[in-house]
């Protein structure tokens, strides 16, 4: 394994640890920011994206509807493993009306899972790529907007459920403190 490969394998074993810690406790929750991390993550998606297609040596060749529906893919994939994500996070309404949120184990798991299982597949797809009829750029870029789109789908299902929860309506992941 060359250090292209055990590079990200290293930075998770070392982010792991962290984000379990930071995941412990609830953490208050504004849902009057919560677009500002998805703008943020877009806008390094299209930079991510933009800047692959300024690699010299790289075929241009347009996307065929093939490509088209693999990045369609990573986009829709993305949005549901973000909703799901989303869905896993408990919200505390607190007496004077502070909303707190505890990311769950399980959607950790989900990222990690999901990290090793993009690795996995991105060292098999991307060389193979061809041989599937498919242009490895478009399966690269299809990786990136899995991700854009699950951070966005997650802050939207948390937004839509804090916004519910602060007009006092009810939700299933949501505990009510003293």
């Amino acid at each position: 394994m060359d250090p292209q490969h055990y590079i990200p394998l290293i930075v998770i074993a070392v982010m792991l640890p962290l984000m379990l810690l930071r995941n412990r406790r609830p953490r208050v929750l504004h849902p009057q920011r919560m677009w500002i991390m998805p703008v943020l993550m877009c806008a390094l998606m299209a930079l991510a994206i933009w800047g692959t297609w300024m690699q010299p040596g790289l075929s241009h060749a347009p996307f065929t509807p093939l490509d088209w529906t693999v990045l369609a893919a990573g986009v829709l994939l993305g949005g549901v493993a973000g909703w799901w994500r989303g869905k896993m996070t408990t919200i505390e309404k607190h007496a004077d009306g502070v909303l707190k949120a505890q990311a769950s184990p399980v959607g950790l798991i989900l990222i990690i899972g999901l990290l090793l299982g993009r690795r996995a597949l991105s060292a098999w797809l991307e060389p193979h790529a061809a041989s599937l009829g498919l242009s490895a750029m478009a399966v690269a870029d299809a990786f990136l907007l899995f991700v854009a789109a699950m951070i966005v789908m997650q802050r939207v299902e948390m937004y839509i459920r804090a916004r519910r929860i602060q007009s006092g309506g009810t939700d299933a992941h949501v505990e009510t403190t003293a």
